[in-house]
C-alpha cells in the first residue's frame, strides 16, 4: 500500500500536465476580453462569433461529413479486412501490409496519397479526403478487431457451423457480436483521427473545401484568439460526448 501511495504522486502530476492546458482553454474561451491570454469577465460572446463564421460553420460541416462517412466505411471494411487475415488468409507478411498505414508517417502517406491522386486524375476535393481518411482508418480498424479476434473463443463459430448454421447466420450471430467492442472501440478511433487529422487533409483536399482543422490553421497563423479558444473548446465537448458513449455501449455490449 505504501508503494501504491508512491506510485500517486507521477500520475497526478501527469494528470496535471496533461488536463491543466485543457481546464484553462475551456475557462479562457469564455473571456470577454479579445486577448485570450488576460481574464477580464465572464461571457458567451465568442461562441455566438463563432456560429457566425461561414468560414467555421462550413469547415466544420465539412469535417463531420469526412468523420462519420470515413468511420462508417473503415469500420465496414476494416472488420472484413481483420476477419479475413484471421480466419482465412494468416500471413504476417499480409497483415503487416494491411496495417502499414497505421504506422507510416502522415507527412509520408499524405505525399504517396497525393501522388497516387495525381495519377489516376483525381480531383482533390472532400472526396478525396474521405477516401485518405479510409486508407489509415481501415488498418487502425482492422489493427483494434485483430486484437480482439485473439480474444474471442473460435469453437462457438465451430459449434454453430455444426448445428447447421450457415455462414451469414454464424456471421451475424455468433461472430459479429463477439467482436462488437472491438469494432466500437475502432470505429471511435477513427472518428477521433478523422475529426482533428491535419497533414493529410492539407494535402489532399482541394481550396474550396478546407475541413476544420485546415480553417483553424488558417487562422492561427494570425495569433491565437478567443474566437479559436471556444472553437477547440467545442471540439473538446464533441470528442468528450463520443468518447463516454462509446464506452457506455462498450460496457453494454460486454455485459450482454
Amino acid at each position: 500500500m505504501h508503494k501504491i501511495g508512491w506510485l500517486r504522486l507521477p500520475l497526478g502530476i501527469t494528470y496535471l500536465f496533461l488536463y491543466t492546458p485543457i481546464v484553462v482553454l475551456v475557462i479562457m474561451s469564455f473571456n470577454i476580453s479579445k486577448t485570450p491570454f488576460v481574464w477580464k469577465g465572464f461571457s458567451t460572446r465568442w461562441y455566438a462569433e463563432l456560429f457566425q463564421n461561414e468560414l467555421v460553420r462550413q469547415g466544420f460541416i465539412n469535417t463531420m461529413i469526412v468523420a462519420v462517412s470515413a468511420t462508417i466505411l473503415a469500420t465496414i471494411l476494416g472488420t472484413l479486412l481483420a476477419i479475413g487475415i484471421s480466419r482465412y488468409f494468416r500471413s504476417a507478411l499480409l497483415e503487416a501490409y494491411s496495417l502499414a498505414p497505421a504506422i507510416i508517417p502522415d507527412l509520408a502517406l499524405a505525399i504517396g496519397l497525393l501522388v497516387f491522386f495525381s495519377l489516376m486524375g483525381v480531383t482533390l476535393s472532400l472526396v478525396s479526403v474521405l477516401l485518405s481518411h479510409v486508407v489509415f482508418g481501415m488498418a487502425f480498424v482492422a489493427a483494434v478487431v485483430i486484437a480482439r479476434m485473439g480474444q474471442t473463443d473460435s469453437s462457438l463459430e465451430e459449434a454453430s457451423r455444426d448445428l447447421g448454421g450457415n455462414a451469414f447466420t454464424t456471421f451475424f450471430k455468433i461472430t459479429l457480436p463477439s467482436l462488437a467492442p472491438g469494432i466500437i472501440a475502432g470505429a471511435l478511433l477513427v472518428f477521433t483521427l478523422s475529426l482533428d487529422e491535419f497533414v493529410v487533409a492539407y494535402f489532399t483536399n482541394g481550396p474550396a473545401t478546407p475541413t476544420l482543422p485546415i480553417v483553424i490553421y488558417s487562422m492561427v497563423r494570425f495569433g491565437v484568439t478567443p474566437e479559436i479558444n471556444a472553437l477547440a473548446a467545442l471540439l473538446l465537448l464533441v470528442s468528450f460526448t463520443f468518447v463516454l458513449s462509446a464506452q457506455r455501449i462498450t460496457r453494454l455490449t460486454d455485459s450482454v
